[in-house]
């Protein structure tokens, strides 16, 4: 769905900018700023959720490797 909604954002954005500036009307110019804020607010929010992901992944990692530590020291 989110692709969905960022195929529509970036066809609205292609139209608006295609348009001179002159012949814009403020809300249209309001309605392409915002479609502007949403797709960087898009492009964070994905880079984030990645960054998150992988931190994740290393930290269930670690958590194993000191599990199996702490399983060795136990049975020494």
């Amino acid at each position: 769905m989110l692709p969905l909604i960022i195929n529509l954002v970036n066809i609205c954005s292609l139209l608006v900018t295609t348009m001179t500036e002159t012949y814009l009307p403020i809300e249209l110019k309001d309605f392409e700023d915002k479609l502007d804020q949403f797709i960087d607010k898009y492009h964070t929010m994905k880079n984030e959720n990645s960054s998150l992901k992988i931190r994740q992944e290393t930290l269930v990692q670690e958590k194993a490797q000191l599990l199996e530590k702490t399983t060795l020291a136990r049975t020494r």
